[in-house]
């Protein structure tokens, strides 16, 4: 049974101030003394380095496409264990999920499964009475969604703040801040949205501190903690990984990290040390070499694309990643680490595992994919499904290996990825907390 208070963050739709307002509330309940436990909902990585650098904890995520709905409160509860408060950050729209696929890994569908109230961030600007047909339209839509209130974004002026609250009087739900459009709080974007915290370092903790400022100004914490406190336990067991009893010397995994890769699920570390993995974190940008006794490797996503020249300049790490590749070691690389094993990136050369080459390309490939193992991998036998997420603005050509990784089923039907030796390196992003063979199979691997 889990009783943690807690509260989902959710708008309209996007660009509406929810990291904003998610993340200012975070800190500023953890200023105030509380543990808060921070989510995201969908398979977003930015925005969590955000939360946990608000709150001291890891972000986590919570994705009904990849993981289930069944999975969604027992990862919450594992996340949160032993907080007083969580905060819950939506994603697009609130009732916005898998594309053609209903309230699949929507805020909504979250909040739900979740038996979690939720706050309606709204952009105010350029409206005034009307802002009370769009709360009342989106907290009549479902009737299963709690909404318990709302938060004005962008307010011009006192003047406009009062015609706000008089018009939502008449629909019964509690204003709960407002946030001045004078006080925005800027945060740094690119092609893949906002700049990780791991690149910002200072600036993103002042950042985060803005954001504290500005929502504890503007917002009735103490209304939305007494909000947060009116969620019902919810039943059931945390998800915990299974730890595996293994004799002898535990095998050291190499985690790819630093400001070039920054697209981990906490999770998966966890995955691997129950398996029976010490796993290490290193940085490609300034280690020259493995960590010692490395026995496995995993690469996850980033943006190598941004630092390539230095990526490139790390000849002995490259040279140690190529080297432990053709050892026939246990290699998982996504998306980023995808980039990284190919023998060029932008004209620039990189590891040279993959006989492929990467650039940057115009087109943003985006959105959940259902996977099947094409063929056998240190990750997974063939025919294994999984279902994963595609990000990026990168080409890779060939696309694909004479042992491709994945055949992808939506939007079309194609092969992806590479699979030789003990390599396993593909665009597609999974969580690992759907299927934790995976990390007992690359784990087992790293022994033998």
């Amino acid at each position: 049974m889990v009783s943690v208070p807690r509260l989902v963050i959710a708008a309209p739709a996007s660009n509406t101030g929810k990291t904003t307002v998610a993340t200012g509330l975070m800190a500023a309940f953890a200023g105030r003394g509380l543990t808060v436990s921070p989510h995201k909902v969908g398979p977003d990585y930015i925005d969590p380095g955000y939360h946990a650098l608000a709150t001291g904890r890891p972000g986590r995520n919570l994705d009904a496409y990849m993981c289930g709905p069944e999975l969604i409160a027992p990862l919450f509860a594992h996340g949160a264990a032993g907080a007083g408060l969580a905060v819950v950050e939506g994603v697009m729209g609130l009732y916005d999920g898998a594309s053609g696929q209903g309230e699949l890994a929507s805020t909504a569908q979250v909040s739900k499964l979740l038996r979690a109230p939720v706050v309606l961030v709204v952009d105010a600007s350029s409206q005034s009475r009307s802002v009370a047909a769009l709360v009342h339209g989106f907290a009549s839509w479902d009737p299963e969604v709690w909404i318990g209130g709302v938060i004005l974004n962008k307010v011009a002026s006192d003047r406009h703040e009062a015609l706000l609250r008089e018009a939502l009087d008449e629909t019964g739900l509690p204003v709960l801040g407002a946030l001045r459009r004078a006080l925005q709080v800027v945060t740094p974007s690119r092609h893949l949205g906002l700049v990780p915290v791991a690149e910002r370092q200072a600036d993103a903790v002042d950042a985060v501190r803005a954001m504290a400022e500005r929502v504890a100004a503007g917002c009735d914490l103490d209304a939305l903690l007494a909000l947060a406190r009116t969620a019902p336990t919810l039943p059931g067991a945390a998800w915990a990984p299974e730890p595996r009893a293994v004799g002898g010397a535990r095998p050291v995994v190499a985690v790819a990290g630093g400001a070039a890769f920054t697209f981990a699920y906490a999770e998966h570390a966890e995955l691997l040390t129950a398996a029976g993995a010490d796993v290490v974190v290193f940085d490609p940008l300034r280690d020259e070499k493995l960590p010692a006794g490395t026995a496995g490797l995993v690469i996850g996503g980033g943006f190598p694309e941004v630092y390539a020249p230095e990526l490139s300049a790390n000849e002995p790490l490259r040279r140690a990643v190529t080297e432990l590749a053709r050892s026939g070691a246990p290699v998982a690389a996504e998306c980023a680490g995808l980039l990284y094993l190919a023998r060029e990136l932008d004209g620039r050369p990189m590891c040279g595992v993959l006989d492929a080459s990467a650039r940057m390309s115009q087109r943003l490939t985006l959105g959940y994919r259902q996977a099947v193992a094409v063929s056998d991998s240190v990750l997974a036998v063939a025919g294994t499904r999984l279902r994963g997420h595609e990000f990026h603005r990168t080409v890779l050509e060939p696309g694909a290996g004479a042992a491709p990784a994945w055949g992808l089923h939506q939007p079309e039907r194609r092969v992806e990825g590479f699979v030789q030796q003990g390599v396993h390196a593909s665009y597609l992003h999974t969580h690992w907390a759907a299927e934790p063979g995976v990390a007992r199979r690359f784990v087992e691997r790293c022994r033998t």
